[in-house]
């Protein structure tokens, strides 16, 4: 862009902010056109200006595994998969007729790209269950959370809306817009918010989407940076989940501390080990205690989460499952007992495809949320899954000691090398994708074995150890065994 354009954009933005934040009691109203504006918004609110400006609502549509996926899909689909991804990844420039299929965001205004503070404020009403189904007002009001919104002093209409109040249930069913994505051919390839509706979460605690991903302020504070802004408990709009930004973008480290941050409380886990003449049998119990929805969730077609499993007799291996290395895709893994959490889609021939374009079902193996708080009901218990290794139960030599990491990669390296291999992903970017670790290394000792149960087919007292209050002695289901799509 031309410096004096750049200067001139940058002036027209100051004159913004001092019009937006004025002391005077009756500033000028900003325009439609202004209000689109995300960086209209920072001159007032500069907090959530910062905090959007580094999330993926803000990345949506600069993300190169969208842009990729939704390059190649149009060209596979010769056209037919439309406005399908942009939808979502750059509502407004669809809202507003700038594009069709995503293929020109490099031409569209800034203001058009990523998921907006004008979109989500403007939402009227939510007419459908996915695939952005989202009604925007016409009458440039922002709604918010707040019942009693600044009147004096204003530089834009303001009212209450309850689908953006995270305290109630309605604002869940418009993130839930978004987060509940079914595929042309009709897979149901993302289901956040259908898998939070079947858990407690909503029902006994009151738990919205933004309560956990955005959370509220401890101290009440001016949300609107003008003269006699009442104070009130901001929300936070970083909006963690598990995506994260791989080229350039605003506040990156942060991002990373915030996923992770997320991550580490999801899971309580347990290495159990039953001890026989000749060897031990090991297992891991695994709960899904924190998501309010399954580990993994969004595009799990995409995720790749595994369990790494070793267990040693002083400083030799004698048992290990789940180790990869840096850089190689988990999938292409020759363990035959790992314990891989992942989506499989397949077409309308039940073949297994790889892109969601294609996808007419699907087969997932998540860890599911709770679905009950009530300790007295069998069902408090579905989550608890228990997998052996080897999965057939078989003894391994005695170990000593046993550690456990989880892992989580976003996207799969083996996703990236598909879309590089059809030129439509930068090969550079590979080696750019984290992968998490969620929460920390758990390690079973003889001594940290604690926690004790009776295995109901041998008899046997059982050791365990965990961190967490897991209930190592209350049912326990088996997690699948097949973790791979193919037959």
């Amino acid at each position: 862009m031309p410096a004096a354009v750049v200067d001139a954009r940058l002036f027209s933005l100051a004159m913004l902010t001092l019009v937006a934040c004025s002391s005077s009691s009756s500033p000028t109203m900003m325009t439609r056109a202004q209000l689109l504006d995300p960086q209209a918004c920072q001159g007032c609110h500069p907090d959530q200006y910062s905090q959007w400006s580094g999330s993926m609502h803000a990345y949506s549509s600069k993300d190169p595994v969208f842009r990729a996926m939704n390059q190649r899909g149009q060209r596979e689909t010769s056209g037919q998969l439309g406005p399908f991804c942009v939808k979502c990844h750059a509502p407004m420039a669809v809202h507003e007729g700038a594009t069709t299929d995503g293929l020109n965001l490099d031409q569209l205004p800034e203001q058009l790209h990523g998921v907006t503070c004008f979109f989500c404020h403007s939402v009227a009403s939510v007419d459908g269950v996915h695939n952005n189904p989202l009604t925007l007002a016409s009458d440039n009001v922002l709604r918010g959370s707040f019942a009693d919104p600044l009147v004096a002093g204003r530089s834009h209409l303001a009212d209450y809306s309850a689908l953006i109040d995270r305290q109630t249930a309605a604002s869940a069913s418009m993130c839930g817009a978004c987060h509940d994505i079914q595929a042309p051919p009709g897979g149901n390839i993302e289901r956040t918010f259908q898998e939070w509706q079947a858990t407690a979460f909503p029902a006994v605690l009151g738990n919205t989407c933004a309560q956990c991903h955005m959370p509220q302020s401890t101290e009440l504070v001016a949300v609107a940076k003008v003269p006699n802004a009442p104070l009130r408990r901001a929300h936070d709009h970083s909006s963690p989940g598990v995506d994260v930004a791989l080229t350039d973008f605003p506040n990156k480290p942060e991002q990373l501390n915030l996923v992770q941050a997320s991550l580490n409380p999801t899971l309580q886990t347990a290495i159990c080990v039953e001890r026989f003449a000749g060897g031990s049998k090991v297992s891991l119990i695994v709960d899904n205690a924190a998501a309010g929805h399954s580990f993994p969730s969004g595009s799990a077609q995409d995720r790749r989460a595994w369990f790494e499993l070793t267990a040693y007799v002083a400083s030799n291996v004698v048992y290990s499952s789940g180790a990869v290395p840096a850089g190689t895709p988990v999938v292409s893994s020759p363990d035959p007992d790992l314990w891989l959490l992942r989506d499989c889609m397949f077409d309308g021939t039940g073949a297994q495809v790889d892109m969601f374009w294609q996808a007419a079902s699907y087969e997932g193996n998540a860890l599911p949320a709770i679905v009950t708080f009530d300790i007295s009901s069998p069902d408090f218990y579905l989550g608890h899954k228990q997998r052996y290794f080897p999965p057939s139960g078989s003894p391994i030599t005695t170990p000593d000691r046993i550690t456990l990491k989880v892992h989580v990669t976003p996207i799969g390296l083996d996703v990236l090398d598909d879309l590089i291999a059809s030129g439509d992903l930068d090969a550079g970017l590979r080696g750019l994708m984290p992968t998490f670790d969620v929460g920390d290394t758990l390690e079973w000792t003889p001594d940290a074995g604690t926690h004790t149960y009776v295995d109901r087919d041998t008899g046997g007292l059982v050791f365990c150890a965990t961190t967490t209050s897991l209930n190592v002695q209350a049912d326990k289901f088996p997690a699948p065994v097949k973790t791979h799509c193919s037959p």
